[in-house]
């Protein structure tokens, strides 16, 4: 018998086995950086020590007012520093943490807050209206509110609600915090764009969290104290897991409210921003920039983009201005990046213009904490890897979520056959990088955001005048892609386009309203189906 084969005694125990948490980042920080900037926000800038601070005193009001292990808290707040505090103090506290999109109507974010059972929620005092009318829109309790000010940006308190500031004040700087004692404990609930009606509650736990954070530090080639920009927002993904990242290497994070050119070529310039990831807006955004919204600086900033391929004059523009862009691709059920298109400097450095483009454009290959990423077909079957044949994105491994709050059916179905199932048609080439093609359910990415056409269509429907309608995507320049409708209306019936835009804007959040109204009659299958893919035909000519 070989030594291995008698394991006595060789168990897990206190001193070799801890549970992976990212929160372990940021108590490691604390002692390694204890004067390190960790976060800047113009005046706002404290150090590692100072932000472990906060979150502990954070962790500990919150348990102060009743929030126990494996409550939600919800936050409805842009790329500020409580934002990031927030990723550390609600799971310090044992509550699992619930980020909401700021852009969602009332409706949706009533829903959440119902689905999530939220039992409080953090509101930047920007968005106290939107907090106010979710709460009163919800069925069910509505969570206690405390405001979050930002002053130095025009956001004051209002002094209707206990402030975030006047919270930490006072609370216990000697909180302990409350440690998972199981990794596959959740972390985060993160809604996606309801794609399919209701917004499905995505959960992660601290194990994936831990393990996406770090395994980016790896495909992002980092070394200690990067300065990153929060581009990507906090409550995508969890901003892509870079807040838990940041402790992890003595990073800076610079917190970005509104997303402008000027604000970014600011902190590049002023606060030596290395990192930011964002859409391929943002990439156009800055290469569409006036002179006099630029600022110059002498290093290259490494920037993730995802959402849809960056377009070739876009890249051809961006890299020289100092950018090193790469393609990353993922979904908020993979804790955001789950693919990079990593460079072969061998085989691609020679390439440029459109040629450079089309390599940039991949989804590429799995990040190293994923354990496969493949395309398959129907049966689960690979494809063929010949950069023809088309199937599906399938992902396994520990970035994946836990699964759908309150919904084991659609779980179920997600992970059919051991993997999950993107949704998203692909190809594969032969050197194994993904290459998307198409996007299942008819998904509108627009500057970022998930748009489902099938929400929008039903709204549409609901105007009197309208018999049908279907939502397709057109190409956009400065969003990458936009809502088009085209709408059939009733016989006898009258209405504009701007009728309907405003009529859809009354049950959809901005980002989500057509843009442009096409007036004609549907074409159609023998089986009356709407022939989606003659009207994206068409929107890609107007």
């Amino acid at each position: 018998m070989g030594w291995m084969k008698d394991e006595t005694g060789l168990g897990k125990c206190a001193a070799n086995y801890v549970p992976l948490t990212p929160l372990s980042g940021l108590n490691r920080a604390r002692d390694v950086f204890p004067d390190h900037l960790a976060v800047a926000h113009g005046p706002h800038r404290k150090t590692y020590r100072e932000y472990h601070d906060r979150v502990t005193r954070l962790a500990s009001a919150l348990a102060a007012i009743g929030v126990q292990p494996g409550d939600v808290v919800s936050t409805l707040l842009p790329n500020i520093p409580a934002a990031a505090e927030a990723h550390f103090g609600v799971p310090a506290c044992g509550a699992v943490l619930n980020s909401i999109n700021t852009r969602l109507d009332v409706h949706t974010v009533a829903y959440i807050l119902d689905h999530a059972e939220a039992k409080v929620l953090l509101v930047d005092t920007e968005f106290l209206p939107l907090a106010k009318a979710a709460c009163e829109t919800m069925e069910g309790t509505a969570p206690a509110i405390i405001e979050v000010a930002d002053p130095a940006h025009g956001h004051p308190a209002t002094g209707r609600h206990t402030e975030y500031e006047t919270l930490l004040a006072g609370a216990d700087a000697t909180f302990a915090w409350i440690l998972p004692e199981d990794e596959w404990e959740s972390i985060a609930l993160n809604y996606t764009s309801g794609t399919t009606g209701h917004p499905k509650g995505v959960v992660y736990h601290h194990r994936g969290a831990y393990l996406n954070a770090m395994g980016q530090v790896l495909s992002w080639r980092m070394v200690l104290h990067p300065v990153y920009l929060t581009i990507v927002p906090l409550f995508h993904c969890n901003g892509w897991c870079h807040t838990w990242m940041m402790p992890m290497i003595g990073g800076t994070l610079v917190c970005c409210r509104d997303i402008t050119a000027p604000n970014i070529f600011n902190a590049i310039a002023d606060e030596g921003v290395t990192h930011f990831g964002g859409a391929p807006i943002v990439l156009n955004m800055l290469v569409n920039a006036p002179e006099r919204e630029r600022r110059a600086f002498d290093h290259t900033v490494q920037v993730f983009t995802a959402g849809a391929p960056p377009a070739p004059a876009t890249l051809a523009r961006i890299e020289p201005m100092g950018f090193n862009v790469t393609q990353v691709y993922g979904l908020t059920e993979v804790y955001g990046p789950a693919t990079e298109c990593l460079w072969d400097h061998a085989r691609w450095d020679g390439l440029q213009g459109s040629e450079r483009a089309a390599i940039k454009a991949r989804q590429g290959v799995a990040m190293p904490f994923n354990e496969h990423v493949t395309v398959m077909d129907e049966t689960m079957a690979r494809i063929p890897m010949d950069g023809e044949t088309q199937g599906e994105i399938m992902i396994r491994g520990n970035g994946v979520m836990k699964g759908y709050l309150k919904n084991p059916d659609a779980t179920a179905e997600a992970f059919k056959g051991g993997y999950f199932h993107s949704g998203d048609i692909a190809i594969q080439h032969p050197d194994t990088y993904v290459q998307i093609t198409d996007r299942a359910k008819d998904i509108i990415i627009s500057g970022g955001e998930n748009i489902s056409s099938v929400e929008v269509e039903g709204v549409l429907m609901h105007h009197p005048a309208v018999n049908l309608a279907a939502v397709v995507a057109r190409p956009d320049e400065k969003w990458g892609e936009v809502p088009c409708a085209f709408v059939e209306l009733l016989d006898g019936a009258t209405a504009d386009e701007a009728e309907i835009i405003a009529f859809a804007r009354q049950g959809l959040a901005g980002f989500k309203t057509p843009k442009q109204v096409v007036f004609q009659e549907l074409p159609k299958t023998s089986t009356g189906k709407i022939q989606k893919f003659a009207l994206r035909k068409l929107a890609r000519s107007l």
